[in-house]
Formats: structure tokens, sequence, C-alpha cells
């Protein structure tokens, strides 16, 4: 069960970064264009319709939007420019990353900002 939830999960992966590489291809149609802007934008953005806080509804709209747009936007694309962009998604994912060790030590270093502003913000509290 988890093996197939993981399968899904690479699945919507790799299609939403196929509609990322293929949203600047001119040979796209106006209206997928426009759902493909959309859903993209959906699924980057860290503002959901309806927040997940909200139980059940919070990621439900999460279940079903993502898949509907991504759905609709394949079909609305033509298949060469669906498969081609496809083709470049597996293989960019595929290949191995390169750990930026600059920015990991910037996030670090904000961290650590931000608990020693919350640190100092209690003592100075409890004083």
């Amino acid at each position: 069960m988890l093996r197939k939830w993981k399968e899904i999960v690479r699945k919507l992966k790799e299609d939403i970064y196929t509609l990322y590489l293929a949203s600047r291809d001119p040979r796209i149609p106006f209206l997928a264009k426009v759902v493909l802007v959309i859903t993209v934008a959906y699924a980057f953005s860290p503002i959901d319709l309806v927040p997940d806080f909200i139980p059940v509804l919070g990621y439900l709209d999460d279940l079903l939007l993502l898949p509907l747009g991504i759905w609709l936007t394949i079909k609305l694309m033509p298949a060469e420019v669906l498969d081609e962009y496809r083709h470049k998604a597996r293989e960019q994912l595929q290949r191995p990353r390169k750990v930026n060790y600059t920015m990991a030590a910037i996030i670090v270093i904000i961290w650590l900002f931000i608990g020693y502003w919350a640190y100092q913000a209690f003592v100075s509290r409890i004083k």
C-alpha cells in the first residue's frame, strides 16, 4: 500500500515538473497554457485554497484539485509536446543533484539567529 502511494506521489511530481518545463513552449494552445500555469502555480504555492489545518477538507483540495489540473492540462496539450517534455523531465529528475552547502549554511545561520532571538525574547520576559 505504501509503495503504491509513493509511486503516485512520484508520478505527480514528475507530471508537475513536466508541465513546468513545457510551460514556455509556443506549441501549447492558449487554454492549455492557462490551465498549466494555474496548476503549476497552485502546486508550488504555499497558499492553499482551503488551509491544511482544516480537518479533511484541507488535504482534500490538494488531493482533488492538483490531479484534476494535471489531467486537464495533459488532455489539452498536443501529445508530441507532452512526450517531449516528459522525456526531459525524467532525464532531469534522474540526474544526481549537487548539494549546495552555501545555501544550507545560510539557512542554518538564519535558523540560529531566529533561535537566538526567540531565546532572548523569552529570557527578557522572565526577568
